[in-house]
């Protein structure tokens, strides 16, 4: 049988270590017979030691997404590995401390407008700089957190999310006659480098992930990135011809479950 993506080209953003989503997606993609450019932001050197632990070493462009110059000769540096993209994953997000952890009162403009420029802005400005590569079409995937809740800590993470939201559904909007699809995937907690600095509970007490499992109805492993991996890969593929704008939730069910019911424990 033919992998989902064979003889596809992805552009990756947000390898940063093994255990980030994108090098997870990078690895579930080669596997499915994708070609794979990655994108690095300040240390290259641990960027491409990472990218060498993949199934086949990929090249790495330096890519920092709130630099101009950088956006503006993207496509030229990324066209020196493919002459063309069929899919890109958009895995960037990050807001200042002063912008997380209970400071959401005291949180200054320059702080909310750095979280709100790298984690929602972005996506436009990544798109908009590789559409002279997709030029017959592709998906765009970018990862979620869903934003239709506060998350105690989680601050103006949130409300740069809701943005990357909004943001999802315009560019599906104005790409859709290019044949481009954009869509989203709302993970749940997951045990990265970023979610290590963040204890989110909708109450504030307990830890996010146990909080996270207790309540889905399928149980959630914050240790296993499988789920969201193969989401945003079948996001990639031809599977979903006609799904844009849309916001997939891989977390387990939790997202659709006010609380668990006591007689029904969680899958494990």
């Amino acid at each position: 049988m033919m992998a989902l993506l064979t003889g596809k080209t992805l552009l990756i953003t947000g390898v940063i270590t093994e255990s980030s989503i994108a090098f997870q997606v990078a690895r579930e993609a080669q596997r499915q017979g994708a070609e794979v450019v990655l994108t690095g932001f300040g240390r290259l050197s641990l960027v491409r030691r990472i990218a060498r632990r993949l199934p086949r070493p990929a090249p790495v462009v330096e890519l920092d997404v709130t630099d101009r110059d950088q956006l503006s000769t993207l496509a030229d540096r990324v066209r020196e590995h493919t002459a063309r993209l069929d899919g890109v994953l958009h895995s960037v997000a990050y807001a200042p401390p002063g912008a997380l952890d209970g400071k959401f009162l005291d949180t200054t403009w320059e702080e909310a407008a750095t979280a709100f420029h790298v984690s929602a802005y972005s996506l436009q400005a990544l798109t908009t700089s590789l559409l002279p590569l997709m030029d017959r079409g592709g998906s765009v995937v970018g990862l979620d957190f869903d934003a239709s809740h506060t998350w105690s800590g989680y601050d103006w993470m949130g409300v740069a999310k809701a943005g990357l939201e909004s943001c999802s559904r315009y560019l599906a909007s104005h790409l859709g006659q290019r044949g481009i699809r954009v869509n989203l995937v709302a993970a749940g907690p997951l045990s990265t480098l970023a979610a290590r600095g963040i204890s989110p509970t909708e109450d504030g007490s307990g830890t996010f992930d146990g909080g996270w499992s207790e309540r889905a109805p399928l149980g959630w492993d914050s240790r296993d990135f499988q789920p969201v991996a193969h989401a945003c890969v079948a996001l990639l593929s031809d599977l979903f011809p006609a799904t844009t704008g849309e916001i997939v939730h891989v977390d387990g069910g939790a997202h659709a479950v006010g609380d668990r019911p006591a007689h029904a424990p969680a899958v494990r």
